[in-house]
């Protein structure tokens, strides 16, 4: 499919052929939910861990004897229903990722692009450099091209001077072609791409 090409300006500065095994799927919400829940469970450091019978602080003498007392009969002060004592299945340290096909992971991506193209969000701009680092300039050229809620994908690296003006905008997130994944996509409603990201992606995903 050919698209319109822009820049900074929002002129256009020609158009660029997207392929359409890349940009042009048919939608699939399921890729999408399995994508971003591999990617947020491999996000989670699961350091949160509570003590059990072996590791909390005490004696494992019997607190009393086990007849002639009148009381239930007890034998340690770390068991979990004591006072200061272990918690039952409590949480401990782990792995939440799981695994998923690099082929599912490769086509819930393909499909990401495909969902922002055919809601119309994406939008093909052919270089993202600035001479001077200024973000009031760059803030005033987001406002005006409406990018509001942006992903911001350039190819092997960004601009510095880009970059530097740009990293301070709100709801504003840039990665370089490498780093494209499916939750950021969808978490921002604009995508932007440049010409080299779109060449750098479509050689990734084909």
């Amino acid at each position: 499919m050919k698209v319109n090409v822009i820049n900074l300006d929002n002129k256009k500065a020609g158009d660029i052929e997207l392929a359409d095994e890349v940009f042009g799927l048919a939608p699939r919400a399921d890729l999408l939910q399995r994508m971003v829940r591999y990617q947020l469970a491999a996000r989670r450091a699961g350091t949160h861990k509570t003590k059990g019978v072996s590791e909390v602080s005490g004696t494992g003498q019997k607190p009393f004897k086990q007849k002639g007392t009148g009381r239930a009969r007890q034998g340690q002060k770390r068991a979990p229903h004591q006072r200061g004592g272990a918690v039952v299945h409590g949480p401990v340290v782990r792995d939440h990722a799981h695994s998923l096909p690099k082929k599912v992971r490769k086509l819930a991506l393909k499909t990401a692009l495909s969902a922002k193209q055919a809601e119309g969000k994406l939008i093909i701009v052919d270089e993202l450099k600035t001479k001077d680092v200024k973000t009031k300039v760059i803030a005033g050229k987001f406002k005006a091209l409406g990018w509001d809620s942006t992903l911001i994908v350039d190819g092997a690296e960004l601009d510095r001077n880009f970059a530097l003006s740009a990293r301070n905008l709100p709801r504003v997130d840039m990665l370089t072609s490498n780093g494209a994944n499916v939750y950021d996509i969808l978490r921002r409603d604009v995508l932007v791409l440049t010409k080299s990201a779109v060449e750098s992606l479509e050689a990734r995903l084909k």
